[in-house]
């Protein structure tokens, strides 16, 4: 789980473009995160299963 404080850290305009972070927007996780829809990897898992996302399905081989 993420802190708070560096949660709100991340929603905040910086000063420069260049100090801007990603942060998953549901949880909150710093890494993997996808900046097409800007949340991470894991979220996407949970979401694409539950059929959420539009055209997402599960790859079968």
């Amino acid at each position: 789980m993420a802190r708070k404080a560096l949660i709100n850290k991340a929603n905040a305009k910086p000063k420069y473009k260049t100090r801007q972070y990603t942060r998953c927007k549901i949880c909150g996780r710093p890494h993997s995160v996808s900046r097409e829809l800007g949340i991470c990897r894991l979220c996407f898992r949970k979401l694409a299963l539950e059929g959420k996302l539009p055209g997402i399905k599960k790859a079968s081989w």
